[in-house]
This record gives C-alpha cells, structure tokens and sequence, in this order.
C-alpha cells in the first residue's frame, strides 16, 4: 500500500503514471476492438454488454497476474531454444500464435463479408454464443497483454524502485481498463452502425497480426528493423488518419441523405 501512495508523492512519479496510462489505453486500442467486433456476432444484446464486461475484466486480470509473475516475464524475452541457428523465446512464440491467429481469424471475416455480398452464403450475419466468443476474446487478450505488459517494464526499467515501479504498473493498468470499460460500448456500437468504419477495423486487425508475427520475427533475429522504429506507432497513425477520413466521408453522405429528404 505504501507503493501506492509514493506513486503520487513526486512529480516523476505522476508522470510515470500519466505515461503509462497513457501508453496502455494507446496498446488497448486493438483489444477494444477485437473484442468489439466478436461481440458484434452475440445476437442478444444483453449478451453483447455481458461478453465484452467479461472481456475486458479478463484482459485486467491476466495483465495484473502477468505483472505478479516479472521476473519470469523479464526471462521470456530470452532464448528457450534454438531453432538450428534462430534463437525461440517465450515472447516470440507468444506473438508469433497469436498474431497469426489474429490473421486468420481476422481475414476470415472479411472473406465472408464478401461472400454474403456475392450471395454465396445467407446475408444474415454469422452468430456466436457468448462462451464462445469469451474463449476467444481470452486467447487474444493473452497475447494483447503479455505484449503491453513488456512495453510497461521497458518504460519503467530506469526506476530503481522495484515495488514503487511495480505499483505504478499495476495502477496505470487497472486506471486503463477502467477507461476502456467506459468508452468500449460506444466503439462497439460505432463499429456495428457503419459496415465500412467495420472493414476498416478488421484491416487494422490484420495490420496488428502482420506486426505481432514481425516482432516475433525479430526476437528471433530472422528480420531486423531500423533500431527506434516502432511499427506500431505507423499503425496507429494510419488507422487514426483513416478513422477520421470515413468519419468526414459518412459525415458528408448524411447532409446528402438529409438534403434529398427536404427536395
């Protein structure tokens, strides 16, 4: 407890919790909306408010456990094994499943978006039962967490404070999840309200899988990037700048619609 309060006893402190809060609602982002969209295919909206609640409690609880067990998180970013030359760790292998199942799972859906457009498959859109969509929701918030949790430590390893950066931590997450439970309901229902807003998040969905697989990649030293460049940060640049270009262009569709309603 006493960590908890030295957090908000300095400056540094604050802004490390500032900064961190912010960096974690920025990393949520594709956890919102993954679980946005799974929670789009629960007919019964009182499942939909049920599912994503649970989600995103999950997606507390397993960044909190990740953040009990440090130490043995810091050890993944090391070798477990090599691949004839290629070294394999934990953190590689982890990104590396579940980037690609975020690919598949995610082009998938698209795929079927096209089928229904070409009458291939019945236009009603596919259903899901809440367990299952909770099971899969569980799996990618293992992955989303585990890689916001690394990011944290990298952020906070300068601070010679185990306890006190542990504290900020955990707060930052907890203060995160807290925002992303208010505003998740709204992304959803601004994703299920406009089918292109829809498309545009499962490409950034594929997008993030591309760059989970990449930094497994990388850990395994089979590509190299540019040292301080983040490919995430392109990412969520891209999606914000096409976020805001379909925002205007559904803005101008709507005076258009109300304009032929008064002629």
């Amino acid at each position: 407890m006493e960590a908890f309060l030295q957090v908000f006893s300095t400056f540094d402190g604050i802004l490390s919790l500032f900064t961190l809060v912010v960096l974690e609602i920025v990393l949520g982002v594709d956890n919102i909306i993954f679980i946005a969209i799974i929670c789009g295919y629960i007919p019964n909206k009182k499942d939909q408010k049920r599912a994503r609640f649970i989600g995103l409690m999950l997606a507390l609880v397993v960044r909190i456990i990740l953040l009990s067990t440090i130490s043995f998180i810091t050890k993944m970013t090391d070798p477990f094994f090599m691949l004839g030359s290629i070294p394999v760790t934990g953190r590689g292998l982890i990104l590396f499943g579940g980037g690609a199942f975020l690919i598949i799972k995610t082009v998938n859906e698209i795929f079927h978006k096209f089928k229904i457009a070409d009458k291939e498959e019945d236009a009603k859109e596919r259903h899901m039962s809440w367990t299952k969509a909770i099971f899969q929701i569980t799996i990618i918030d293992i992955v989303f967490s585990f890689d916001s949790i690394i990011t944290a430590v990298g952020v906070t390893s300068d601070n010679p404070n185990a306890s006190l950066a542990l504290a900020t931590m955990i707060m930052a997450v907890v203060v995160a999840m807290v925002a992303m439970l208010l505003f998740a309901p709204y992304v959803s229902d601004f994703i299920e309200k406009y089918p292109t807003i829809k498309m545009l998040a499962l490409a950034f969905l594929v997008v993030i899988g591309i760059i989970l697989v990449t930094e497994a990649l990388e850990d395994a030293h089979v590509l190299h990037l540019p040292e301080g460049v983040n490919i995430k940060i392109y990412a969520y640049v891209a999606l914000a700048f096409s976020v805001i270009v379909e925002s205007l262009n559904i803005r101008l569709k709507n005076v258009k619609e109300r304009r032929l309603g008064k002629s």
